[in-house]
C-alpha cells in the first residue's frame, strides 16, 4: 500500500534584510524531515520561499534607494542562494510578487467575502511596523516615552479605514481543535507543548476580557497607509494585510484556487515549521482563515526556539549575526547542518558557540564515525582483498541483525561468550529514527544513530579483527561484514542529515547508488563487492587556530 504523501513548510522569510542562522535552522528542519519521508517511501512536497509585501519592505526599499520590486528581487535571490548553500531539497521556492500568488490572495479574499466573513469598517490601534502587527495596551512596555511592542518593536498609534475579518467567529471554534485527541483528522496540533499553552491562553484572554464574537478581537485584514501589495479586489484603495497575503502562500503553491490541481492531493499541511515568534499568525489566523474558506487547516504547527551567540543575543547593533554562508565556508556544509540539528533541543532557545561546533565535528564526526569508517574499510582493504567479506558468522556475533532485522545465522549463543551490546540493535533503525522525527526531536533522531556509533567502536575494539587474520581469518571476516553492515546502516539514516558526507560513505562502502533508501537495506550487498579504497569523510579542527 502506498504511504500517505508529505507536505512540510517553512515560513516564507521576509525580505527586509539578508538570511542568517535562523533562517537557515528553520529551513534546514523542513529539508531533513522531507529527506527522510523521501527514503522511507513518502511521496514529498518540501516548500520554502519569500515573503515581500508590507509596510516593512516599503520603507526598507525606499531607504536602500531602491524601487520595491528591485529591492525584493536582490534580496529573495539572497534567500534562494541559501537554499543551494546549504543543500536544501525544497520542491519550489514561492514569492508573494509572483503572478500565481496575487490570483490566489484574491481568489482567497473573494471566498471569505461572499461567505460573510470579512467586512468594512474602522480600525485604530497601538501598530508597530517592523511586526506588520496590531498590539493591545496591556501588551505594550514604555522606555523615555516610546512604547514597545512585547517583541521590542516600537509601535505607533494608527487610525485608518480597514476591513475586517471576523476571527472572533473562530476562537472557540479553534480551541476545539487544539484539544481534539491525537490522531483526529480535524485536530490543529502545536507543538512544543509550552507553545499550545501559550496559543491557548492568548485565545482564552481575549474571550474572557471582550466576550465571545465581541467585534474587537475581530482583525484588521487591509490597509490603506502604504500601497506595496495586493490590492483588495473591488477596493483598490486598499492593499491585504501583509499577513493575510503571506500566509496564502502554502496554499498557493499547493495549486489553490484550483482544488483539482495535482499538488492539492498534498494539502494540509503536515508539519510547517516557524520562528516562536510567528507562533501567533500560524496557529490563530492562519486556520481561522482557512476554516473560514471552508478549507482543511494545517495539522501540525512546529515552533522552534531563537539562537544566541556565545552567550549574547543576536543583533545588528551588536555586530553578532551569524552568517550560516560563512560558517559553511568554515567548516563545511554537512558539520554545520549536523550541528545545528544535534547541540540543541529542537524547540528551545539554544547558544552558537564555535567550541560547541568545533567539538561536535572533531569528537561525534572525525573521531567516532569518520575513524570508524575509516578503520573498518581500511582492514577490508589489507586483509579482504578490497572485497566485501562474507556475512558467516560465530557463536559469539551470531546475534548481530541487519538494520531491517534480519537474523545471520542462529540466534543461539555459548554462555560463555555473551553478544556485544551492537548485537541485536540494528534492528529497524529507521523505525526508531522516525520516530523521534516525526515528533520533531532531530537531536534525539541524531543520538539514536550516534549511540550505535559508540556501541560500533566499542565492538571493533573488542573483537579486534586486525588481530585475527592469522588465527581466525573466518571470524575476522565475518567480524568485518557486521561493521560494513552498521556503517551501511548509519549512512543510510543519516542521509537526510549530511547527504553529501553520507553519500561518500555510502560509495566507499560499494554501495548502488539506486540501494539507498531504506527499504534496500533488507537486501544484503553481494559477498565479494569490490571495495574504493577510503578517504577521510570529516576534516578536524584545530580548536585554537578556528
Amino acid at each position: 500500500m502506498a504511504k500517505p504523501a508529505i507536505y512540510t513548510t517553512t515560513p516564507i522569510y521576509y525580505v527586509n534584510d539578508k538570511p542568517h542562522i535562523g533562517h537557515a535552522y528553520t529551513s534546514l528542519a523542513a529539508d531533513v524531515l522531507a529527506r527522510f519521508k523521501r527514503l522511507d517511501g513518502h511521496e514529498v512536497f518540501f516548500l520554502t520561499g519569500t515573503d515581500e509585501h508590507g509596510q516593512k519592505v516599503e520603507k526598507a526599499a525606499q531607504d536602500a534607494g531602491e524601487d520595491p520590486q528591485a529591492f525584493t528581487d536582490r534580496v529573495s535571490q539572497a534567500f534562494r542562494d541559501l537554499t543551494a548553500v546549504m543543500g536544501f531539497s525544497n520542491d519550489d521556492f514561492i514569492r508573494t510578487t509572483e503572478p500565481r500568488h496575487k490570483a490566489a490572495c484574491v481568489a482567497l479574499w473573494k471566498v471569505l467575502a461572499e461567505r460573510g466573513e470579512i467586512y468594512l469598517g474602522d480600525y485604530e490601534g497601538w501598530y508597530a511596523v517592523r511586526d506588520e502587527a496590531f498590539y493591545g495596551p496591556d501588551e505594550l512596555t514604555e522606555r523615555d516615552g516610546v512604547k514597545y511592542a512585547p517583541s521590542g518593536a516600537p509601535v505607533e498609534w494608527v487610525r485608518e479605514p480597514s476591513y475586517f475579518f471576523r476571527l472572533s467567529k473562530w476562537l472557540k471554534v479553534l480551541l476545539e481543535r487544539y484539544d481534539l485527541p491525537e490522531g483526529h483528522p480535524d485536530r490543529i496540533e502545536i507543538l512544543p507543548e509550552s507553545r499550545r499553552n501559550e496559543v491557548r491562553a492568548f485565545i482564552q484572554q481575549g474571550l474572557k476580557d471582550f466576550g465571545e464574537g465581541s467585534p474587537k478581537l475581530d482583525l484588521s485584514v487591509s490597509r490603506t497607509s502604504f500601497t506595496w501589495g495586493v490590492k483588495v479586489p473591488g477596493d483598490e484603495a486598499h492593499v491585504m494585510y501583509v499577513w493575510l497575503d503571506a500566509l496564502a502562500n502554502y496554499i498557493t503553491a499547493a495549486g489553490f484556487p484550483d482544488t483539482t490541481a495535482p499538488r492539492w492531493r498534498f494539502w494540509p499541511a503536515d508539519v510547517q515549521f516557524v520562528g516562536k515568534d510567528i507562533v501567533r499568525f500560524h496557529t490563530i489566523y492562519w486556520p481561522a482563515f482557512l476554516l473560514a474558506a471552508g478549507l482543511p487547516a494545517p495539522r501540525r504547527v512546529f515552533a522552534h526556539g531563537w539562537w544566541t551567540n556565545e552567550g549574547q543575543k543576536i543583533s545588528k547593533s551588536l555586530g553578532n549575526v551569524i552568517d550560516p554562508v560563512a560558517l559553511v565556508e568554515e567548516f563545511g556544509l554537512d558539520a554545520v547542518r549536523y550541528f545545528l540539528l544535534r547541540e540543541v533541543p529542537f524547540g528551545q532557545d539554544g547558544d552558537f558557540s564555535r567550541k560547541a561546533l568545533v567539538n561536535r565535528l572533531n569528537g561525534e564526526l572525525a573521531d567516532a564515525l569518520g575513524n570508524l569508517a575509516n578503520r573498518v574499510l581500511s582492514l577490508i582493504q589489507r586483509n579482504c582483498e578490497g572485497r566485501l567479506p562474507s556475512g558467516d558468522v560465530d557463536a559469539s556475533d551470531r546475534q548481530l541483525l541487519s538494520p531491517m532485522g534480519l537474523i545471520l545465522g542462529s540466534n543461539s549463543l555459548t554462555p560463555s561468550d555473551p553478544p556485544h551490546p551492537l548485537v541485536g540493535q540494528l534492528a529497524n533503525l529507521p523505525a526508531r529514527v522516525a520516530v523521534e522525527l516525526d515528533a520533531q526531536q532531530f537531536h534525539s533522531a541524531l543520538e539514536v544513530v550516534f549511540g550505535l556509533v559508540r556501541d560500533a567502536n566499542a565492538y571493533i575494539t573488542q573483537r579486534a579483527p586486525w588481530a585475527l587474520k592469522k588465527t581466525d581469518p573466518v571470524r575476522m571476516a565475518a567480524v568485518l561484514r557486521h561493521l560494513h553492515t552498521a556503517l551501511r546502516a548509519y549512512a543510510t539514516v543519516l542521509q537526510p542529515f549530511m547527504p553529501e558526507t553520507m553519500s561518500a560513505l555510502l560509495d566507499q562502502l560499494g554501495v548502488p547508488t539506486d540501494a539507498r533508501d531504506f527499504a534496500a537495506l533488507a537486501t544484503p550487498l553481494a559477498d565479494g563487492t569490490p571495495l574504493p579504497p577510503p578517504a577521510p569523510l570529516f576534516r578536524k579542527i584545530d580548536l585554537a587556530a578556528a
